[in-house]
């Protein structure tokens, strides 16, 4: 298999902007899209509370914008793509993270959201028989028209997840290519995966990740994790390597995580790190020693989806008992979690450069210009 590559740089709150073109650029990222087609910028949210390597973050988005732009793709074709789920609001989101203050307030550029009663979602058969997907959607895989024929830029941060270990790019089309029903894929979570990667090798021209690990999350993500100032940044046109390489900075090995192996054996992309070309910085060696672990409120769905109360599953998970789920998760973690743990954690990450510069994105006096290249707020 072919070497892929991904670039990883190291940058700070004062370069962040400028380090996010040169990444992108160290890798062609362009050569492969499509000038004509519209280029949606698929944003992470994972909650609508700002917190520390959940979500994307704004000098991340600004970055990836202002490549676009000064590289002549045309404003009127860029597109800000969100998913709602059903226990975090992108509306929320957008706010607390301090992302509309970019796509709208900075560059004017078009938003979506893919879960509007206006956006048509389409049946859709990928090539090759599906691993798991048409078996949980009998009725057919439906995914929104607009993202066939566009190019995709995903967003994600370098975390650990609950059901995945490590989650990247590769997960962050499972909110966009799929309805609020996507729960149902859970105990399946791997091999679906794998097949959204098929899907949108065969619908999207152009296809990279750009990936924000300034902010890194250890323990139970998306949410509820310790966050560390890592200072990092990555990109890559393969989704598999750059959350191979992500994993492997982690402290854990790629191949022994499913969806990475899965994708790597399909010959979706490259899950080796001995076959991926790093360029960039040289950060081959490092070893974060990150440790995924469980919230109260993962290790019961795990219980639903592989353990005593898989029988219940579809009473607990796809009836009207549902909204049951709903409710205990969002107690937890914005109730019970948020303010026993979560708001100390907010504070101090705050008094880094890089909370400064959060900050700055959302008081309009100290936002950066649309000419700007980096911000002065002092070091991390």
């Amino acid at each position: 298999m072919a070497k892929s590559r991904v670039a990883v740089l190291r940058t700070r709150p004062e370069t962040v902007l400028e380090d996010y073109s040169r990444l992108m650029r160290s890798i062609g990222y362009s050569d492969s899209f499509d000038r004509g087609a519209d280029t949606l910028l698929k944003i992470n949210i994972s909650w609508h509370h700002w917190y520390p390597a959940c979500s994307t973050a704004p000098w991340q988005l600004d970055g990836v914008i202002r490549t676009l732009l000064a590289d002549g793709f045309p404003r009127e074709k860029l597109v800000a793509a969100h998913n709602r789920t059903v226990v975090v609001s992108d509306v929320e989101g957008e706010q607390g993270n301090h992302l509309v203050q970019v796509d709208e307030g900075l560059h004017g550029i078009r938003k979506i959201r893919l879960y509007e009663p206006g956006v048509e979602w389409v049946t859709y058969r990928t090539k090759k028989p599906y691993r798991v997907l048409d078996s949980i959607f009998p009725e057919g895989v439906k995914i929104p028209k607009p993202l066939i024929g566009s190019n995709i830029i995903h967003l994600p941060t370098v975390k650990t997840h609950v059901f995945t270990t490590i989650t990247g790019a590769m997960k962050n089309a499972f909110g966009g290519l799929l309805s609020e029903r996507r729960h149902w894929t859970h105990s399946v979570i791997h091999e679906t995966l794998v097949d959204l990667l098929q899907i949108q090798k065969e619908i999207h021209p152009g296809l990279l990740a750009v990936m924000d690990g300034t902010f890194a999350g250890e323990g139970p993500g998306p949410r509820a994790m310790i966050p560390h100032v890592k200072n990092v940044i990555l990109a890559s046109q393969d989704q598999v390597a750059i959350d191979a390489i992500s994993a492997k900075l982690q402290g854990f090995d790629p191949l022994k995580l499913d969806f990475i192996r899965l994708a790597h054996e399909s010959g979706l992309g490259v899950g080796d790190p001995a076959d991926i070309e790093m360029v960039g910085d040289d950060l081959g060696s490092e070893n974060w020693h990150f440790i995924q672990t469980d919230t109260f409120a993962s290790r019961g769905q795990k219980m639903i989806y592989h353990g005593w109360l898989k029988p219940f599953e579809g009473i607990l998970l796809r009836s009207p008992l549902v909204p049951w789920s709903y409710v205990a998760s969002k107690a937890y973690h914005d109730l019970f979690w948020m303010h026993l743990v979560g708001r100390k954690r907010v504070s101090e990450a705050r008094k880094t450069g890089w909370g400064r510069l959060f900050d700055a994105y959302g008081d309009k006096a100290t936002i950066p210009g649309p000419g700007a290249t980096g911000w002065d707020g002092g070091s991390v």
